[in-house]
């Protein structure tokens, strides 16, 4: 597993040159209903138009009241994507999000400051039919001291990890900090994130060879977890392995409550996808078992879902402590309340089929946002207000 030390968001802010150009962008989606309540797994969630307008007092003598911090409805904070597969938040609060289909990394303003979203860079991804390409974006807690954020993406012989220089909107010289993670043409998982614990945590898939996930030896089908250099993280439970869980099929989402507890979205194949609450050293059974086993040897999931309803992506811990999960063929997002012990409640299903399919999620101040996912070369980044998703 070769790894290089990461740059330092000092060096090497010249390596990738891609002219600065504008994206298509609206700030306003007047025809884009999205839901207030949800509803429970076997019912469908009706769709309410919101707006953002306010009305102006008659009274010429009446102060104009002043605007409104958050705008009440949906707002595209940007759009004409292909496949805009991650979103990573940095802390002035704009925004950096990848397109799959084209290595693009996008740099999106923070919300009400009046800039417009520009391509910040290009990292060197070989696309073929399927599911790999630009991937995962990851953003460090010490990012202002030290400017680089973490990009998985897919070459011609693997899929790998590079940490990347950020200095005034663009990125720098890609540094491979992480390689020889399988690659084929679905199952490339992609997702990765940086746990309470400093350390990064990465979601891999099988590539489509099912006995990679109960092999140790390999890194498909695996949590893993890394030092910001690449090295297997401290604590790990495999000796010195990178591998944080496995028997996995194809990690899509990790996310980590305020009880710094771990969950991740898995894909499953025809029968059930699920929502894993992951432990270190743990099996969860792929390929060997899908979905609900009670069998001592591999861990159950927490939740689980008929493949047509889910193909879950990018997951998020809310504000009100629930899990929230894009859903792919199911084109919606799925809030998932969980308990204390780590069993969960009763999922309800929100935006069903507003938006089609939804690849990512994020809370951000007092607003969630999501990407669509419809491969039509119109992809969104979408502000909506929590109650479109059961959170406010």
């Amino acid at each position: 597993m070769p790894h290089t030390s990461r740059p330092t968001g000092r060096a090497l802010v010249g390596g990738v040159v891609v002219a600065l150009v504008t994206a298509a962008c609206s700030t306003a989606e007047p025809s884009a209903p999205a839901t207030g309540a949800g509803t429970t797994a076997s019912a469908t969630s009706s769709a309410t138009t919101e707006t953002g307008s306010t009305s102006a007092s008659a009274a010429p003598t009446t102060p104009a009241r002043p605007p409104a911090a958050q705008p009440a409805g949906p707002v595209t904070l940007m759009g004409g994507l292909d496949i805009a597969w991650s979103v990573a938040v940095l802390p002035d609060s704009s925004a950096l999000v990848s397109e799959r289909n084209t290595g693009l990394i996008h740099h999106v303003p923070k919300p009400g400051s009046g800039g417009r979203p520009t391509v910040a860079g290009k990292l060197p991804i070989t696309r073929t039919e399927g599911e790999g390409g630009l991937l995962g974006l990851a953003v460090p807690e010490d990012f202002d001291a030290d400017p680089v954020f973490y990009a998985y993406y897919s070459t011609e012989s693997d899929n790998r990890i590079a940490a990347v220089p950020w200095r005034d909107g663009t990125i720098g010289e890609p540094v491979v900090i992480f390689s020889g993670i399988p690659r084929g043409r679905n199952h490339n998982g992609g997702r990765i994130a940086f746990g309470p614990d400093g350390y990064l945590y990465v979601g891999t898939g099988e590539a489509g060879d099912t006995s990679l996930s109960q092999n140790l030896d390999s890194l498909g089908g695996k949590i893993l977890r890394i030092t910001p250099d690449g090295d297997p993280a401290p604590g790990n439970p495999f000796g010195g392995s990178p591998i944080w869980s496995y028997g996995h099929r194809n990690v899509q989402g990790l996310a980590w409550d305020s009880r710094k507890r771990l969950w991740a979205s898995e894909f499953g194949q025809n029968t059930f996808d699920e929502l894993n609450l992951v432990e270190p050293g743990k099996n969860y059974g792929w390929p060997e078992v899908e979905g609900r086993a009670d069998n001592p040897d591999y861990v159950d999931p927490v939740a689980e879902w008929p493949t047509s309803e889910m193909s879950p992506s990018g997951i998020a811990v809310g504000p009100d402590g629930a899990v929230y999960m894009a859903a792919l063929r199911g084109q919606s997002v799925w809030r998932v309340p969980v308990n204390a012990d780590g069993s969960a409640g009763t999922p309800t299903r929100h935006l069903q089929g507003t938006y089609g399919r939804i690849r990512d999620i994020h809370f951000v101040g007092r607003r969630v946002w999501i990407t669509t996912s419809n491969n039509d070369g119109a992809d969104r980044l979408i502000s909506l207000p929590l109650s479109a998703v059961g959170a406010g």
